[in-house]
């Protein structure tokens, strides 16, 4: 499989060093089983959990670690990593095994675990200072909304049930369906005096913060 390295590096305004740890970064494991980016995503993970932990501690230096943490998941999970990635086009470059999937639409958990592996990548081939300054150019919009200090769905619940009824919000799975790989969970969630509300997810944490989204949305909170 070619594909055009020069032009990734161009958007992503890296140039590596070495391009095999570059093309290792973009390999699928249903392409080369053996040697694909699984281990450059490990490492990119925690790259980017320091980055973005350093980031947060610089510009709230006075928030508590919980709500620290809650910050932090909200820019290194895999949705936000899979929506930065599409930014420059990272789909195009991937190298996959799957001629099906390449012609339609490549999964956003395989994008996403590529972006970790990229990163990774970086901070081999380049080093701390510049996977730092990749890391902030691309997620720089989505840390700077996040100084609105916002909290999720299921806390803004949580904090409205037990001050109004002091009884936590119960949450119920109702179905797990789909494909191993790609799951849809359905979950319920009530408080009291109020009916159920469902909601699906690809996780049963995301449907239970849709479902308190509903909830929210449904009382005016």
């Amino acid at each position: 499989m070619t594909i055009n390295i020069g032009a990734l590096e161009k958007k992503i305004g890296v140039v590596f060093k070495d391009k095999n740890i570059l093309i290792k970064s973009l390999t699928h494991k249903s392409f080369n089983f053996n040697d694909n980016n699984e281990k450059l995503e490990f490492l990119g993970d925690r790259v980017l959990g320091l980055i973005i932990s350093k980031k947060l501690l610089q510009i709230f230096p006075n928030d508590k670690e919980g709500v620290l943490d809650k910050k932090l998941a909200s820019l290194v999970n895999r949705k936000k990593c899979c929506e930065i990635s599409k930014k420059f086009n990272l789909q195009n470059y991937l190298i996959t095994g799957n001629v099906k999937v390449k012609a339609n639409k490549i999964e956003d958990k395989i994008i996403s675990d590529a972006c970790e592996a990229l990163i990774g990548a970086i901070y081999i081939d380049q080093g701390f200072d510049a996977v730092e300054k990749f890391i902030l150019r691309f997620w720089k919009t989505h840390i700077e909304t996040n100084i609105t200090n916002q909290i999720d769905s299921k806390t803004k619940l949580q904090e409205y049930a037990l001050k109004k009824f002091k009884i936590l919000p119960k949450y119920k799975l109702y179905s797990n369906t789909g494909p191993r790989h790609k799951p849809i969970f359905k979950v319920g969630v009530s408080i009291q005096n109020s009916k159920i509300f469902y909601a699906n997810g690809s996780s049963k944490k995301d449907a239970e913060q849709k479902a308190a989204k509903h909830l929210l949305k449904k009382i005016g909170v």
